[in-house]
């Protein structure tokens, strides 16, 4: 399972948060552009958006005994794993539902300010846009008819995106 989960995090959030990034700078490497006003709180996000996936993958792995895969990634779950046979509820998923995303899109956005790059803070927009609707559309209904009251009561306790910061 820590191999799938791996595989998931280079295919999936490797892409969308180093990749694609880095696609839109139109260079790879992308050139560090030094120490202007927005690279420190840059570097911030970026940092910070690792952490909260770090932090949330690891839980999965150890409390939902499964990988980040969606459900709808069946098909291929001999590769990336398949998601969680229960409800993660631990760790961030305390104070926000959806810590992945939120890491994946502040590591977007950090980088945006790194590189003093509008078309990667447009790009980190995007996939926040993105993730809002795979979430509100997809994600949530999911859970809710797998997992019933208990998803209900966990979406009236921790907020979908802002941390909640005091338990």
């Amino acid at each position: 399972m820590l191999l799938r989960t791996l595989i998931f995090t280079v295919l999936v959030p490797g892409f969308v948060a180093l990749w694609m990034p880095q696609w839109v700078l139109g260079r790879w490497p992308a050139r560090w552009t030094g120490f202007g006003w927005t690279a420190f709180p840059g570097w911030l996000l970026a940092f910070f958006g690792a952490s909260f996936y770090v932090q949330a993958t690891a839980r999965f792995f150890l409390e939902g005994k499964g990988t980040p895969a969606v459900w709808f990634t069946k098909p291929v779950a001999f590769l990336i794993g398949k998601e969680p046979e229960r409800l993660v509820a631990g760790g961030l998923y305390r104070r926000t539902r959806n810590p992945m995303y939120l890491g994946v899109a502040t590591s977007i956005l950090g980088q945006g300010l790194i590189f003093h790059s509008t078309a990667v803070l447009a790009y980190g927009a995007i996939a926040w846009a993105v993730f809002h609707c795979v979430v509100l559309f997809i994600e949530e209904p999911h859970l809710r008819a797998r997992e019933g009251e208990s998803y209900i009561r966990f979406c009236r306790e921790v907020p979908r995106w802002i941390p909640r910061l005091r338990s």
